[in-house]
């Protein structure tokens, strides 16, 4: 069947219309309550402003860093209580990561979405551990993972809960040593399995190992929009030279409103020009 862009996008339990762009921004990891309050009230003022769906995130605890000296995190205890005052305060909803399925259901009682990090995309316990709480699921598509193979990810999570909500994020394919490309085919392979699509903005700007290159933010996200991208990661920082984790591909706060207010025309333009592809329906 030749697949048609225009489609309803599920988002915590509620139906987006195709032309309303969600984003999931924050910093990568909590460094302080007053940086975490300063963002997503920003982040708030801004989703209100360009009417666009702000989902707040920070990883309270970072399992994957590159060295043993790396900041990695409160922990668990108290980055789930710091991201519970930034919702009592925002009314903003929260995603944060999950490394264990003994993670799973302290987390499950703060967050409104738990994320599978990309290197445990496979791992079917702490899949299952997630999806059973009842919130919704964005899973990062493994760096190692063809975009198409995300339909088993989709299909163990909707066989342990067949209603459950279900979102992959695309963020980058290892190309050679230290190096990551996005493939825009993808974006369709992983619309294919029925689960709400998210393009990982300065995931994908990594060179895994050695930093990252975030002059390139806005044309990758121009181009996963056009390609099919329902929503966007954004990490974002006050200062990202001073970042304690992923500084090199944070993006400025204060770059935050102008990028966002030229993406959500990209959605919007996405959604206008939607239509089943003409080269199909003509037998290409």
């Amino acid at each position: 069947m030749p697949e048609s862009g225009a489609r309803s996008v599920q988002y915590l339990g509620k139906e987006l219309s195709p032309d309303q762009l969600f984003v999931i921004a924050g910093p990568c990891v909590i460094e302080s309550d007053e940086m975490l309050h300063e963002i997503a009230g920003t982040m708030k003022e801004i989703g209100r402003a360009l009417d666009i769906e702000i989902l707040f995130k920070a990883s309270y605890q970072k399992a994957n860093r590159t060295s043993i000296n790396s900041y990695v995190g409160p922990g668990q205890t108290e980055g789930l209580a710091a991201l519970a005052r930034v919702r009592e305060a925002t009314g903003l909803p929260i995603l944060s990561d999950v490394h264990t399925p003994e993670e799973v259901p302290a987390a499950g009682q703060v967050l409104d979405v738990l994320q599978i990090p990309a290197f445990l995309c496979r791992q079917t316990d702490l899949l299952v551990a997630a999806v059973e709480t009842g919130k919704a699921v964005n899973v990062k598509k493994g760096q190692f993972l063809a975009p198409g193979d995300t339909r088993h990810i989709v299909g163990k999570l909707r066989h342990h809960r067949p209603g459950g909500e279900v979102w992959l994020t695309e963020r980058g394919t290892t190309f050679g040593h230290n190096d990551l490309v996005v493939d825009m085919r993808g974006f369709r392979d992983m619309r294919e399995t029925g689960a709400t699509v998210v393009f990982d903005v300065t995931h994908s700007l990594q060179h895994p190992g050695v930093g990252g290159d975030r002059k390139y933010a806005l044309t990758l996200a121009r181009a996963a929009l056009g390609a099919g991208a329902d929503g966007l990661f954004i990490e974002t920082h006050p200062d990202p030279s001073k970042a304690q984790s992923d500084a090199t591909t944070q993006l400025p706060l204060a770059a935050m409103r102008p990028l966002l207010e030229e993406l959500r025309e990209w959605k919007a333009l996405q959604a206008k020009w939607s239509r089943p592809d003409p080269v199909e329906e003509a037998g290409g």
